[in-house]
């Protein structure tokens, strides 16, 4: 049986995380969660924590429909989470490192800055399986498909675990019941969504998350996503890119 962490970076409270968990213990999987006491959206792979004498509190929780699998609340990230199960924090380390589901699309070059995405890798680093999953919400939902989330990226595991220890995939899935299937796809230039600064006060500043106003680049994860695909998208923990530069 493989042994998986489930966490977050919405928290521990959050719906997408809870159905993620539950659809990964009925696939058969070794389930442990560990999430964010609060949220933790823009923490990339960031491993700060709330300490106190170096110590980082992790309290035991009971999750709604998940009698019987051990739940940690953590004051720290996800990266930080993916960090200290791979040091066995809550027990055997995790094999398999499933985050989300994260409310909101993570796609393009942006997934640099997402908590959801850096666990996963967090997780690759550490010689798990990685696999970050993304609803894509919109700015203004009137409903909810994690169930649909879930499915597809449980539904990925079996190609996931074929590929050797350390692969790490980005899924994103439309908010809907249906879609048009799974499609690989490369990082948009960008994403979806950009910050942008609404409010320069004395001693403060106010960001806003609003729409890009381009069209997504044909045939990249935010496009064909729009185009009511699952976007599958491998991801290096670590990659090395050759820069030419010339040895004396």
């Amino acid at each position: 049986m493989t042994r998986a962490l489930i966490t977050n970076d919405d928290g521990i409270d959050a719906p997408g995380l809870h159905v993620l968990a539950r659809m990964a213990r009925d696939a058969g999987l070794e389930v442990t969660v560990a999430a964010p006491a609060r949220q933790s959206s823009g923490s990339s792979a960031s491993i700060v924590a709330a300490e106190e004498d170096g110590r980082i509190a992790i309290e035991r929780r009971e999750l709604p429909e998940l009698d019987g699998v051990p739940a940690f609340a953590v004051r720290g990230g996800p990266g930080l989470i993916a960090l200290i199960a791979a040091h066995g924090a809550f027990g055997d380390p995790a094999e398999l490192v499933l985050s989300g589901v994260n409310h909101g699309a993570n796609v393009g070059r942006a997934i640099l800055h997402s908590g959801t995405v850096g666990a996963a890798l967090t997780g690759g680093l550490n010689g798990a399986w990685g696999a970050a999953v993304s609803l894509d919400v919109g700015m203004n939902p009137t409903e909810f498909h994690w169930d649909a989330a879930a499915s597809a990226v449980v539904d990925l595991l079996p190609f996931l675990l074929e590929r050797p220890r350390g692969t790490v995939i980005n899924v994103n899935v439309p908010n809907s019941a249906a879609n048009q299937g799974v499609a690989e796809a490369a990082l948009a230039p960008f994403g979806i969504v950009q910050t942008t600064l609404s409010e320069r006060g004395v001693g403060h500043i106010r960001l806003a998350v609003e729409d890009l106003p381009n069209t997504p680049e044909p045939g990249s994860d935010a496009a064909l996503l729009a185009e009511g695909w699952v976007t599958l998208t491998g991801l290096d923990p670590v990659s090395h890119v050759p820069l030419g530069f010339a040895t004396r």
